[in-house]
């Protein structure tokens, strides 16, 4: 890398060795404070396994505007919860700071809601008025993944195993 590319500022995720993590887990990555003191919390919700899964993009699309309403309701301060290019997770913002274990619980009721529960009238925004790309939903493919995410247990924590 060039003197003038590790200057540049980078999100810290590129910096993130992802052949070290443990998927499915919830990372606390930061907070920044802005100026009038507020601070915000940054998250990193892995759902698969970096370079060896991706979730396909109809089933994530679902599952992200299902979560949208649904941490929304269980984390207070929610601000966005936007997935990776990878197709592998989400960012989280929150005001304030909230502890991964407690992340990790809000994402675990979510998915098992999706996974067991949820209907097409769950799925908030779906339509060609509410969603940029309102054809690219899958429920089904969200289930599928919302279980089998489930099965293998969300970690409070990315590089060892502490399952809530």
């Amino acid at each position: 890398m060039t003197e003038e590319q590790t200057s540049k500022p980078r999100p810290e995720s590129f910096e993130l060795d992802h052949t070290k993590v443990k998927a499915p887990y919830v990372r606390f990555i930061d907070t920044q404070t802005g100026p009038n003191g507020d601070v915000i919390s940054n998250y990193d919700l892995r759902l698969v396994q970096p370079n060896e899964n991706a979730i396909p993009t109809a089933g994530l699309h679902t599952i992200e505007h299902t979560i949208a309403v649904l941490l929304r309701e269980r984390i207070p301060g929610y601000i966005d919860c936007s997935p990776f290019g990878c197709r592998t997770g989400f960012h989280f913002l929150t005001w304030g700071e909230h502890s991964p274990e407690d992340v990790a619980k809000a994402l675990k009721e979510s998915l098992e809601f999706i996974a067991y529960e949820a209907e097409w009238s769950d799925v908030p925004a779906t339509t060609i008025e509410s969603c940029g790309n309102y054809r690219d939903h899958s429920l089904f493919t969200a289930k599928e993944w919302a279980k089998d995410i489930l099965d293998k247990g969300i970690s409070s924590d990315a590089f060892e195993r502490k399952v809530v």
